[in-house]
C-alpha cells in the first residue's frame, strides 16, 4: 500500500475538521573566524511561511493528547548544525533546514512559531527524550535505522544524506579515490570517521569534538578534507561558500526521519502527512534552497517510507 495515500486519507479526516507549519583533541587554530549560522549569498532564496491549520483533532494519540494539554508542541532537534539545526547564542533562536521540517509539521497539527518549544536534545538522548515525553517529537539528523525503529517510530524519511567530504575550493579532491595520503578530519567515535579509517582509502584521520573544529582546520590548511553526513557539510559549506565546497559524491545512505513515540500510529500517520503536504506545496524546496541550498547543492524530496 502506498505510504503517501494512505497518510493523506488518514489526514483528510482531521483537514475536515480543519481550515487552512574524534582521538578527542580540543581547541581551534588560531585566527580562525567564525561567521554567524546565516553566511552564504545575500541573494539566498527566502525561507516560506507555514499557514497555520485550526481545529486540528487526532484520536488514539498520547502524544496528541499531551500536546492538548500542554497547549503547545515541544520539539527536541540540534543546535550546533549551521544551516540544519543551528541556535544563535545571543537570540536564542533556532534555524536551519531541520528546524523549518519542525515547524512546517507544528503548522498543520495547529500550532504557529508562538506555540512551540524547541529544546536542544543531544544524540545519546534522543530515544530517552521521546520515550519519556520530554519532546513531542525530534527532528535532528535522526537516522533512521533498524535498531532504533525497535525504540521509536519514525515519520519520513525526509531528507536522504549521505557521507560526503568537505574540501577547499581548487582542491585535487574530486572523490573519496583522491584520500590517499591526505589528512581526513571528522567527529570522535563517528562512524564517518570508522569508514574513512578502515575503508580502503590510504588516508589519515584527525579527530575533534566537534566538526566546527574540522572546519577551522580545513580552512587553516591543517587538514585536507572533512567527512561527515552531507548535510551537515553543506551547512558549513554555506558559511564559507567561496572558500569550501561539498563534493557532492555520497558514499553511504543516511535516511533522516522525524522521531516520534513508539506505536503512536495516529500521530505518525499525522506527521507524514503533514511532510507530504509541504513536499506537495513547494515548502520542503523553498526551506532546503534558503537554508542547506545555500550551499550550492541540490537535493530531492525522498519517496516516504511505509516501514518507518
Amino acid at each position: 500500500m502506498n505510504l503517501r495515500k494512505t497518510a493523506a486519507a488518514a489526514f483528510a479526516v482531521v483537514a475536515l475538521t480543519a481550515s487552512a507549519t574524534a582521538c578527542g583533541k580540543s581547541g581551534s587554530p588560531s585566527g580562525s573566524s567564525t561567521p554567524s549560522a546565516g553566511g552564504g549569498s545575500s541573494a539566498a532564496a527566502a525561507l516560506p511561511t507555514y499557514a497555520v491549520k485550526t481545529g486540528v483533532k487526532l484520536s488514539g494519540s498520547k502524544t496528541w493528547d499531551r500536546i492538548e494539554k500542554n497547549g503547545k508542541i515541544t520539539i527536541g532537534v540540534k543546535a550546533d548544525q549551521p544551516n540544519l539545526g543551528f541556535q544563535d547564542q545571543a537570540t536564542k533562536k533556532y534555524s536551519g533546514f531541520d528546524i523549518e521540517i519542525a515547524k512546517m509539521v507544528a503548522a498543520d497539527l495547529g500550532f504557529g512559531e508562538d506555540k512551540i518549544t524547541f529544546k536542544t536534545i543531544q544524540s545519546a538522548n534522543r530515544e530517552t527524550a521521546i520515550a519519556g515525553g520530554q519532546v513531542d517529537y525530534y527532528v535532528g539528523t535522526y537516522t533512521i535505522n533498524p535498531e532504533r525503529k525497535k525504540l521509536v517510530s519514525f515519520a519520513g524519511p525526509y531528507f536522504i544524506a549521505g557521507q560526503d567530504l568537505l574540501v577547499k575550493k581548487g582542491s585535487s579532491i574530486k572523490s573519496k579515490d583522491d584520500l590517499k595520503g591526505k589528512t581526513v578530519c571528522s567527529a570522535t567515535g563517528s562512524t564517518s570517521l570508522e569508514r574513512i579509517k578502515n575503508g580502503p582509502y590510504g588516508a589519515k584521520t584527525v579527530a575533534y569534538d566537534a566538526y566546527s573544529l574540522c572546519v577551522d582546520n580545513l580552512l587553516s590548511g591543517q587538514v585536507d578534507a572533512v567527512t561527515t553526513d552531507d548535510a551537515i557539510l553543506k551547512g558549513f559549506a554555506a558559511q564559507y561558500p567561496d572558500q569550501i565546497q561539498v563534493l557532492g559524491k555520497p558514499f553511504s545512505e543516511e535516511p533522516y526521519g522525524v522521531g516520534l513515540l513508539k506505536g503512536d500510529t495516529a500521530f505518525q500517520d499525522a506527521v507524514t502527512a503533514a511532510l507530504k503536504n509541504h513536499e506537495d506545496n513547494g515548502d520542503w524546496q523553498k526551506a532546503y534552497d534558503a537554508t542547506l541550498g545555500k550551499s550550492g547543492v541540490t537535493a530531492t524530496i525522498p519517496p516516504l517510507d511505509s516501514s518507518s
